[in-house]
């Protein structure tokens, strides 16, 4: 008798209800020294932390994506500096297309975007979706011996620069993660994005550069080169991201399972 398969979907964690009076208390007498407003593309992180900094005051963002570093990177990387109002970024805009960054670059700027804002008594909030990012800056990772360490902040640059931090989800379901991906993606496209992808192209980019840098900026430069028609793209880009945003999720649990404590929301 043919085995029948089966689609098995992770259950997502249960939602939170967080009391932020109490959390704002303890990040103001040091108790907590970061939070960390993590999730998956299109999961709201970015307005929940923008509404936490306003609602606690004093506090500035510091962006862990890998892709929002990078200047007039900003229709695909979904960037909405508009979004932030009055809350100071960081570390965003910070380098150009096809100069090298990666975590080790993050490591250094994320302590000195941290030394900065805790020397005008501010108050940090992470934010982001790259996982590594956050990991290397959090947890401890030598990346020498390609070991996680046990104490908080205790590898390379930033020696001890985080101690407790206090990490929150932004948790949706797969089904609404979608259609927001989805809708997202066809506003991104009619609101300009081939034409910046195009556009840096055409500034000396080279194409396998921003093929690299994957998602939009991959099939995109696919379509303006031919290899995909208009169709095409849209449907293999949507369908990249759907999965991408997966992996997020489970990059997340895994930091679960590894220890990590995230109270996951639904904002």
């Amino acid at each position: 008798m043919p085995r029948q398969s089966k689609s098995i979907i992770a259950q997502l964690p249960e939602p939170e209800a967080i009391d932020y009076p109490a959390l704002f208390q303890k990040c103001r007498s040091g108790e907590i020294d970061l939070l960390v407003v993590l999730g998956p593309t299109a999961s709201g992180k970015t307005s929940l932390a923008v509404r936490l900094a306003s609602q606690m005051g004093e506090s500035e963002i510091i962006s862990a994506d890998s892709r929002q570093v990078y200047r007039r990177m900003d229709i695909g990387t979904g960037k909405d500096l508009a979004e932030y109002g009055e809350i100071p970024y960081h570390l965003i805009d910070i380098t150009d297309p096809g100069q090298p960054y990666n975590v080790f670059e993050f490591k250094k700027d994320f302590t000195a975007a941290l030394e900065d804002i805790r020397s005008r008594g501010k108050f940090p909030i992470l934010c982001g979706g790259t996982g590594l990012y956050i990991n290397a800056v959090t947890a401890g990772y030598d990346f020498r011996t390609s070991k996680p360490l046990s104490n908080i902040g205790s590898a390379g640059a930033g020696e001890n620069a985080v101690r407790s931090p206090y990490f929150i989800g932004t948790l949706v379901s797969r089904e609404v993660r979608n259609s927001r991906i989805d809708a997202r993606l066809d506003a991104r496209l009619a609101n300009g994005m081939v034409e910046e992808i195009q556009g840096l192209l055409e500034s000396g980019v080279p194409a396998p550069v921003l093929l690299g840098y994957g998602l939009e900026y991959k099939f995109v430069t696919q379509y303006i080169l031919g290899e995909l028609s208009f169709a095409e793209m849209r449907e293999k880009l949507a369908i990249a991201i759907h999965q991408f945003a997966k992996r997020q999720m489970t990059w997340f649990r895994g930091m679960e399972r590894s220890g990590v404590s995230i109270h996951w929301v639904t904002p």
